[in-house]
């Protein structure tokens, strides 16, 4: 293979192209079993999904400073790299979904409990439910409505970034 088709190979990003992407979604999954389980393992989600957000950061600075070498302004780039991704992964993978969840599964306990009889396992169980079949319609919206904010906001201070590739 020449080097004008190893550059036509994609890299594989581990934290965005493989099954490890799923460990961003871990505090959505929390919240939907929040009526079954402790909070504990609610927050223990959050850890899981936090911990893969600084890892998918650091892992972006890594590779900016790797592609910047020891050009002038590489520590910038690093810096963009690192907050864009942190700040992007932490809104869309984290605190956007984890509170969407929160709030289908809340309403939906509630209006199960105001329009049913069923017994209440049966009505947290439902809810459970719901919230995990609510977070494959939710992912798409969430992550093109926060690279609207970041275009619209963050990244305007510093002329792009490295914009998220779902």
């Amino acid at each position: 293979m020449d080097s004008g088709s190893e550059k036509m190979v994609k890299e594989v990003d581990i934290y965005r192209d493989t099954w490890v992407r799923f460990l961003g979604y871990a505090n959505e999954v929390g919240e939907a079993f929040r009526a079954l389980v402790p909070v504990g393992v609610v927050w223990a989600s959050y850890a899981i999904a936090t911990t893969y957000v600084s890892a998918d950061a650091f892992d972006k600075g890594k590779k900016a400073a790797a592609e910047h070498g020891e050009n002038p302004g590489k520590s910038t780039r690093v810096a963009v790299a690192v907050v864009d991704t942190f700040v992007w992964q932490a809104l869309a993978s984290v605190a956007i979904p984890g509170f969407t969840i929160n709030r289908v599964c809340a309403a939906s306990l509630y209006l199960l409990g105001r329009a049913t009889r069923w017994p209440l396992p049966v009505r947290k169980w439902t809810t459970t439910a719901i919230g995990l079949s609510t977070i494959p319609f939710i992912i798409t919206p969430i992550d093109r409505s926060v690279d609207f904010l970041l275009d619209s906001s963050l990244r305007k201070m510093y002329g792009g970034g490295s914009k998220h590739k779902p």
